[in-house]
């Protein structure tokens, strides 16, 4: 069940048997949540990481007037709360936009990891920064991209994040989202969400059809979202 936390971490260093051993021996809960569902409430003050294994999951702030703000997406892979573990208390909830699988770790096993396994601690600290960077990015393109930009990046950071996971298909991936729910994810109306999905279309980068997204001109697709997945820290060395 932890093959794609191995291909998570694995692809910034290489991580050990040992290593492999002491995240399965601390990832002792496994549960399952209904498209809809909260992973993990704002305001709960959880005892437990959770990791994504199979299935979208998105992190969202709710405004007192009810519009709701998805500010990141989490695939299999993920944890979506290993920062819960210092914090304590969440400041926002996690749903699940699909049918989740997950497995959780006790904040006690963390605690016994970071006193072990030194580098092992140094990945799940990575994996906690390049959450801060996806953050980043997402801001950039909220304030400053355009809409049909904004759009193009998260479909070739989903589609790169999907691709070190395993969960692509050539040059497709399946996106499990109505367009209300994108709209939550752009800052937009659902009727502005379909003109910007319409532009992509016709300018001939993408096919959007039930949920699945192929790339037709990946070149063009990087060149209309100034996409640079620099930001991702893909690249394989010590840390």
């Amino acid at each position: 069940m932890l093959e794609s936390l191995h291909l998570n971490l694995a692809q910034h260093d290489a991580l050990s048997d040992a290593e492999k051993a002491l995240l399965a021996s601390a990832m002792s809960i496994e549960k399952y949540f209904v498209t809809g569902e909260d992973i993990v409430s704002e305001g709960s003050r959880p005892i437990t990481s959770t990791l994504i294994v199979d299935g979208l999951a998105a992190r969202y702030k709710v405004l007192e007037d009810g519009g709701r703000q998805f500010t990141s997406l989490q695939v299999a892979g993920d944890f979506v709360d290993l920062h819960a573990f210092l914090l304590k208390t969440m400041d926002h909830g996690i749903i699940a936009l699909s049918p989740c699988h997950v497995v959780a770790a006790e904040h006690s096993s963390l605690r016994a990891i970071t006193e072990q396994a030194p580098h092992l601690t140094r990945l799940l600290w990575l994996d906690t920064l390049v959450d801060g960077a996806i953050h980043r990015e997402w801001i950039v393109a909220m304030g400053r991209r355009s809409k049909t930009s904004h759009l193009a990046h998260l479909i070739c950071e989903l589609f790169v994040r999907l691709q070190v996971v395993k969960k692509t298909r050539s040059m497709s991936f399946h996106l499990p989202l109505s367009q209300a729910e994108l709209a939550d994810v752009l800052g937009l109306s659902v009727v502005h969400m379909n003109r910007v999905i319409g532009t992509l279309r016709r300018m001939n980068v993408i096919n959007w059809v039930n949920h699945m997204i192929t790339i037709l001109d990946w070149n063009r697709l990087v060149e209309i979202a100034e996409f640079d997945p620099t930001y991702l820290s893909m690249s394989n060395e010590p840390r």
